[in-house]
């Protein structure tokens, strides 16, 4: 015989729980927007609750612990982008334009085809080319901050962090810098598609004609080039040779547009991402303010603690186990670089900002073949762009109203950062 359940009423047992269960681990939950604001969370519940995460709303493994995203990024094949055949097959023949040119970027290669491009690239981007930006690249940080100094207030994003790389991304190219505001917007486009999961059928024409007018642009510019040769990164790949290769022009276009995207949405998601993780730590912000010396590990750290880049794709190349799991060869695996750059396991109390920390191996630019060999340049424009903003604007606030992360899930940065400040009125150096 049933007992009865001693000094508690009816109406108590029948009273719902006020506990909303965890909702179900997945990628996608960065399509809502609070948890895009703050993904960090939900990496944590995946790299502690399941590191080797087969995500059915993807169709994806989610690998989210440093050792394995390290191995995904060192192992695994980086050729995922179907062909235009392929996308035919799949009723997609619409986007083959967009496969056609992604296929030819060494983001989307293995070894030795990735060996070959990355090795005449490397010709054009050496670091004795990136050094001699330093100082083209605080001429463009002071007149930035010169135009909104006296007004008081600004939008980093509009006013400082896209217009900067933008910039020095043209003078890079050897392109001109008035063309600046048109390539961050073929940049955004392009980035959109890259940084997402889904398929946006109504961003498609976009992409599309975005992709055509870059085409056209650098053709133009390789063609003015091979008649009046100058400095800079179109005519740098043109002259690239490793014994007796060269670039084709479908190559060099290629590489000069994933450059180009690469280089300015990394680090204008990198400064936004990094002034706005100084302001909600303020005590840090004015130890970095009072000794700019500590800037260099600062911008690593900020790097580490706000990636700019979330998370990847690739391919398994075989049948592997990894964390328990079997994934089977030619499953689609996302290793999240930012998940792995939290991990306890690597990186004492990861979730504290910590501008003095010396073992600093993040992945915020990749890891192995793959590693962004735009990472120097991005560096000394994040330097630049700090040090420069902390010298010249005291009391600076973020002003009131919500914040908006743009719609992509694989490079994290902000729509707007709307600041007031203190400025001072002459450009100085750093």
């Amino acid at each position: 015989m049933p007992t009865a359940t001693p000094n508690r009423k009816l109406t108590d047992i029948m009273k719902p729980t006020s506990v909303k269960p965890e909702p179900v681990l997945s990628l996608y939950h960065l399509l809502d927007p609070e948890v895009l604001a703050d993904p960090y969370p939900l990496y944590a519940r995946l790299r502690t609750e399941d590191p080797v995460h087969w995500d059915p709303f993807l169709h994806a493994w989610v690998v989210t612990r440093y050792d394995d995203v390290q191995r995904v990024l060192l192992d695994f094949s980086a050729n995922r982008t179907p062909t235009p055949a392929q996308l035919t097959e799949m009723g997609l023949s619409q986007l083959s334009p967009i496969a056609s040119v992604m296929v030819k970027q060494m983001l989307f290669m293995d070894a030795p085809a990735h060996t070959r491009l990355r090795g005449l690239c490397s010709q054009a981007f050496t670091p004795r080319r990136v050094e001699r930006l330093r100082s083209h690249i605080q001429e463009i940080a002071d007149r930035l901050i010169d135009a909104v100094a006296p007004a008081g207030r600004m939008d980093l994003i509009h006013d400082f962090a896209a217009p900067l790389p933008a910039t020095v991304t043209a003078e890079m190219l050897g392109v001109p810098i008035s063309d600046h505001r048109q390539l961050k917007t073929w940049s955004a486009d392009f980035a959109e598609m890259l940084g997402n999961f889904q398929h946006n059928p109504n961003r498609t024409q976009r992409v599309l004609s975005t992709l055509e007018q870059m085409t056209t642009y650098f053709r133009d510019a390789i063609r003015e080039q091979r008649i009046h040769p100058g400095e800079g990164l179109v005519q740098a790949l043109l002259a690239a040779e490793v014994d007796g290769d060269r670039l084709t022009e479908e190559e060099v276009v290629a590489s000069l547009i994933v450059t180009m995207v690469g280089g300015q949405e990394t680090t204008t998601n990198l400064i936004g991402n990094g002034i706005l993780t100084l302001l909600r730590h303020p005590e840090i912000l004015e130890e970095l303010r009072a000794d700019l010396s500590l800037i260099p590990s600062a911008v690593e750290e900020l790097l580490r603690f706000e990636s700019p880049s979330q998370h990847t794709g690739r391919i398994a190349p075989q049948d592997v186990e990894m964390g328990g799991k079997r994934i089977r060869g030619r499953d689609a695996v996302i290793a999240v670089m930012a998940a792995a750059n939290r991990d306890p396991e690597h990186f004492p109390d990861p979730d504290r900002l910590d501008i003095r920390r010396r073992e600093n191996r993040h992945m915020a630019f990749g890891f192995g073949a793959h590693f962004c060999f735009g990472a120097p340049l991005a560096r000394i424009e994040a330097q630049i762009a700090f040090a420069s903003i902390l010298k010249r604007l005291s009391q600076l606030e973020l002003e009131p109203g919500p914040l908006t992360w743009r719609e992509n899930l694989g490079l994290r940065g902000l729509k707007a950062l709307p600041l007031s400040f203190v400025g001072t009125a002459a450009s100085t150096t750093v």
